[in-house]
């Protein structure tokens, strides 16, 4: 999905903040969120995770994670998924805190995901308060990405969107899931590969 980023929305952005949805350099931001819910009403955000993409290299040492402290400690379910303990999350950021350390990081780059309309979602119950308006960046959703490419080898045919699945069609060698800096780097790993299909020189059907 692909946000358009009018005069009127940049409009609704509180002043202090619009200057930061003009830093587009090109880059692409992978970004990863662990949450308590997959209620996006009801999810509170665990741990960010953000690295950036320039060109075919992914900048993994100057990525942005932090730990987020939720009102409601995880429970024994949230905790076997990611592994993020009540103790683990007590001494993280504030959300607003959080939230605003990864605006200055995202600038207005556009940004790439696994399901990236969850997190997005779940983002925004903290951004738009505190800028006025929902994120306005431009998203790449992995999944569709990968959609079109195996589409276009087998018009017509079921396609498998599972993690798993698409790392293993793309040969990634996939890091360990639900840890929000393994899923960010793994996320743009699969993007690259599928950047290279798409564009492989001297192919006759670009894939």
């Amino acid at each position: 999905m692909w946000r358009i980023f009018t005069p009127f929305r940049k409009r609704r952005i509180l002043p202090q903040y619009r200057g930061i949805f003009e830093q587009d350099d090109g880059q692409l931001v992978s970004i990863d969120c662990e949450t308590t819910s997959l209620d996006v009403a009801e999810a509170e955000l665990l741990s960010i995770a953000a690295v950036k993409i320039d060109g075919n290299r992914i900048a993994a040492s100057t990525a942005f994670q932090t730990i987020v402290q939720p009102k409601t400690a995880p429970n024994s379910d949230n905790v076997r998924i990611h592994g993020l303990r009540p103790a683990d999350v007590s001494a993280g950021l504030s959300p607003t805190s959080a939230v605003r350390k990864l605006l200055d990081f995202i600038g207005g780059r556009t940004l790439l995901g696994y399901y990236l309309e969850y997190d997005i979602a779940v983002l925004n119950k903290y951004i738009k308060p505190l800028i006025g308006a929902p994120l306005p960046n431009m998203e790449i959703e992995l999944s569709s990405r990968y959609y079109d490419w195996r589409q276009h080898l087998y018009p017509g045919s079921y396609i498998d969107l599972r993690w798993e699945t698409m790392a293993q069609r793309l040969n990634i060698s996939a890091l360990p899931r639900h840890d929000a800096m393994n899923d960010a780097i793994t996320v743009g790993m699969m993007y690259l590969a599928l950047e290279e299909r798409f564009h492989r020189p001297g192919s006759n059907h670009l894939f």
